[in-house]
């Protein structure tokens, strides 16, 4: 039993290293745009996509259940990307493609942010190869120091090439 439970959390470890990449929200700090909704803590962050590397399973390259996608972004407070907020690195594993238009990716994404990270996961559907691919909203399962306990949701839109806005509602 101890073989597959070390099997396991290498397997564990190494997702959540990859999904730390991927596009994701910054911490509230003095600069960073936050606002309150509902009792709620709001931050807006921009993410430019600075690595994505596709493991497909098909060789022709048609999405189909299984491939896998490792990315890393640079996250910022505004969208003239001035300032430096942190990183979300990631991975999204393929777990329905019937046809291009009609895809389910569940992923994992850590954001890095300053005072701690935020976990992140859910599902996305739709053309994910589409330019620009389709928003989505995750769950924040957790966090790490300022983010101890932390939940609430990531909204992701693209607003530009290889740049998504992060909207990022922590929950009180």
């Amino acid at each position: 039993m101890r073989p597959i439970r070390a099997a396991c959390l290498g397997t564990a470890t190494a997702l959540v290293t990859l999904l730390a990449s991927a596009p994701v929200a910054a911490a509230a700090t003095d600069t960073a745009p936050v606002h309150a909704k509902g009792g709620d803590r709001v931050i807006t962050l921009f993410g430019q996509l600075a690595k994505q590397t596709r493991f497909p399973i098909n060789p022709s390259g048609d999405p189909a259940q299984g491939d896998r996608t490792a990315f890393r972004s640079v996250l910022y407070y505004d969208e003239d990307e001035t300032q430096v907020a942190g990183e979300t690195n990631g991975t999204c594993t393929t777990t329905w493609a019937p046809d291009v238009d009609h895809q389910a990716e569940v992923c994992v994404v850590t954001y890095t942010l300053p005072g701690g990270q935020l976990t992140v996961q859910g599902m996305i559907f739709g053309n994910l190869t589409a330019t620009p691919p389709p928003p989505f909203d995750n769950a924040i399962t957790g966090g790490t120091g300022v983010f101890d306990r932390a939940r609430g949701m990531v909204h992701a839109e693209t607003v530009g090439p290889g740049k998504r806005r992060f909207t990022i509602d922590l929950d009180n």
